[in-house]
């Protein structure tokens, strides 16, 4: 028989080591925000590279009149530069000699439509920036062109919108950003509960737990409120960071309250699955696919957690959303009265 001294200490420095990755991680993402502002301005790159400042110069071939109107176009955007070329081949030249980043040829059909053959480099990244510049040209091509034919329609066309000015970071703060910041703490919250409950019952502190005068309901309603309670915090933490960086956050309650409730919900499914599958690995699987199911069968809904966190944030929330945090809210809550049944069901003495 082993010595129940060992044992203790062994189960202790088990336990000592899970506060130190805890601790590790939180250090981990202070270490991340400390860089936000650099992250932000790469993630905005790939979130839309049209955003950079990467400078693209074109050359464009042709041989009529659809070269001018080409490089009107190019010359109105930011970041392009559009040189012309008297050959496609002297324009390949310059392609291959890296002195043109692009080339397109330019030509008008016998219909008056104009044709374009655009050649871009094969280089990932490259590549893309130089189609997102590329895309808008063309579309102001497009634009110019249909003001200039309206006259010879035998009906007036409807009027074009007017061109997008905002900027890509609002777009990228308030759609992936802010709701990545208030869901992250939510997933890392339930699986602290799995990790935490098939630890104990792998490494048998369990018993030692059992041993206080405690009860097994509240050892686990202990582990899935230490977790949950720390989702919502966090998120918040998070918001009031980016209001101290100069972003505008509002209905931080409401987005208290929507993390709070998701964070129950999460920490539950959890606690349930920690509870019907001991195995640690397998009890992360299931956790995991669990958490997508609940995800992606949400992003089905015209309010979305996503959705309804970006609304709140920029302030344009109506009935509707808050409506939805309050469902959210009352789902949580009944999954976690729903969890004191399933741990009524268990039997302490047959997990391991």
């Amino acid at each position: 028989m082993g010595n129940p001294r060992f044992d203790i200490a062994r189960r202790e420095l088990g336990s000592l080591g899970k506060e130190k990755t805890i601790v590790l991680a939180l250090a981990i993402q202070l270490f991340v925000a400390a860089f936000s502002s650099f992250l932000v301005v790469g993630l905005v790159s790939l979130y839309d590279p049209g955003a950079s400042n990467y400078q693209v110069d074109v050359a464009v071939t042709g041989g009529d009149e659809a070269v001018d109107d080409l490089l009107h176009a190019i010359g109105t955007e930011d970041g392009l530069a559009g040189r012309s070329y008297a050959s496609t081949d002297a324009a390949m030249t310059a392609f291959e000699e890296r002195r043109a980043d692009a080339v397109i040829e330019a030509s008008t059909g016998e219909d008056g439509r104009i044709r374009v053959l655009a050649i871009a480099p094969d280089s990932g990244v490259e590549t893309t920036a130089v189609v997102v510049r590329l895309r808008d040209a063309l579309r102001e091509l497009e634009r110019s062109e249909r003001t200039e034919r309206s006259a010879y329609l035998s009906t007036t066309p409807l009027s074009l919108p007017p061109a997008g000015t905002s900027s890509p970071y609002f777009s990228f703060t308030y759609t992936v950003l802010v709701p990545l910041l208030l869901f992250l703490p939510v997933f890392i919250s339930g699986s602290l509960v799995v990790d935490s409950l098939t630890e104990e019952i792998e490494r048998g502190t369990l018993e030692l737990l059992r041993v206080a005068p405690v009860s097994f309901s509240a050892v686990v309603d202990g582990k899935v409120l230490a977790a949950g309670a720390l989702a919502p915090i966090q998120g918040v933490a998070w918001m009031v960071l980016l209001q101290l960086n100069g972003t505008g956050i509002d209905n931080l309650p409401w987005l208290f309250g929507m993390v709070a409730g998701l964070a129950a919900l999460v920490v539950t499914l959890g606690a349930t699955v920690a509870l019907t599958a001991p195995d640690r690995r397998i009890a992360q699987l299931l956790y995991s696919l669990g958490v997508l199911l609940v995800f992606a069968g949400t992003s089905l809904l015209p309010l979305n957690p996503a959705n309804t966190a970006a609304r709140l944030a920029i302030g344009t929330a109506g009935v509707g959303a808050q409506a939805a945090v309050t469902g959210l809210v009352v789902v949580g809550f009944v999954a976690l009265v729903g969890l004191r049944f399933v741990v009524r069901r268990v039997d302490p003495n047959e997990l391991g």
